[in-house]
């Protein structure tokens, strides 16, 4: 059986890769220090022998014993109300993180993919975006924490690969979203249907005609494991090329959510991204993946998910209970 180490196995993307891998047929290893992500998330996996959780930082040494065949580098906030709350612990990750989870997969002889983002193209002024452009990023801005980690983490990996011989992947990953998804986190789409389940206005940051392109997670987590196991080791796009503006966005989800908000407008905030819109031809003719769940669809399936929740439920999503799990 091929052992797998997921770090940032409790959040929103993790979670759904430690399921994909389970039913791959994988033991798999999930490590997180919960400072984002939700035990709630892979609740589910703790019956199942062929799944272990280390709650673990990953900016401090790492030991796993035992043969260990690949390492996913999932563990970083993502979203912009964490990483400018916990700016430092964002640097680390992608630099301390990264260079724990090397010399893990170094030592080990496992294959490592991480986890890097369409930020590192900043607010572009290439568009859509290709795996070529440098990007235009502000270093010391309030993004700059998480925008940089991601860059600097691209960069040590590369370094890896190509002095080492270490066997590495870089997957760019565009607005995805899904259940498990944290309603509070500031990302467009479930500051939306939260702010639809609980009957409050949408909140625009700007005058709406930015534009963002949204990936359904089960389309983003099988295009990651196409990269994974496939030979290509430079930087590559997963996302979703429907590209659609925030004041579009915020139409369909008050279709949507069936209510009667209106729309209100505020100031966009520093160095936010006027455009965003992932170039997939090399995801197209290396991996043989393009996204196959339309918005709609996607939509649909998330705001079922938050909408059968309970208001306890929905209360839990946001936080840890640490007293239903037996941490290994």
């Amino acid at each position: 059986m091929k052992k797998i180490l997921i770090t940032g196995a409790a959040g929103f993307l993790g979670s759904h890769l430690c399921d994909r891998f389970i039913k791959d047929g994988f033991h798999v290893i999930g490590m997180d220090n919960l400072i984002t992500g939700r035990l709630n998330n892979i609740e589910h996996l703790f019956k199942l022998e062929q799944f272990e959780f280390y709650h673990h930082d990953v900016s401090k040494f790492i030991h796993i014993p035992g043969k260990l065949d690949y390492i996913l580098h999932f563990a970083s906030p993502a979203s912009p109300i964490d990483y400018l709350k916990i700016p430092i612990q964002t640097l680390k990750v992608g630099s301390l993180g990264i260079h724990n989870c090397l010399g893990l997969a170094k030592a080990k002889g496992a294959r490592l993919l991480i986890a890097s983002t369409s930020e590192v193209y900043g607010d572009p002024s290439v568009h859509p975006q290709p795996e070529e452009y440098w990007g235009n990023v502000n270093p010391v801005g309030p993004r700059g924490v998480y925008d940089e980690a991601k860059r600097f983490q691209e960069a040590i990996t590369m370094a890896y690969h190509t002095f080492h011989g270490l066997e590495t992947r870089i997957v760019r990953i565009f607005n995805t979203y899904g259940p498990r998804m944290r309603l509070n986190d500031g990302r467009v789409l479930p500051a939306f249907i939260g702010q639809a389940l609980r009957g409050e206005d949408l909140t625009i940051f700007g005058d709406g005609s930015q534009t963002r392109s949204f990936c359904y997670v089960d389309d983003l987590v099988e295009g990651i494991v196409r990269l994974l196991n496939s030979d290509y080791a430079l930087p590559m796009n997963i996302g979703n090329p429907d590209e659609i503006t925030i004041s579009q966005f915020a139409e369909e989800i008050i279709k949507l959510t069936g209510t009667s908000q209106k729309v209100i407008y505020k100031d966009l905030p520093i160095d936010d991204p006027k455009q965003r819109r992932p170039e997939i031809t090399k995801a197209r003719e290396i991996l043989n993946w393009e996204p196959k769940i339309n918005r709609e669809e996607g939509l649909k399936r998330t705001y079922a998910y938050f909408k059968k929740l309970s208001t306890a439920e929905l209360i839990a999503t946001e936080h840890n209970n640490f007293d239903k799990f037996i941490i290994k």
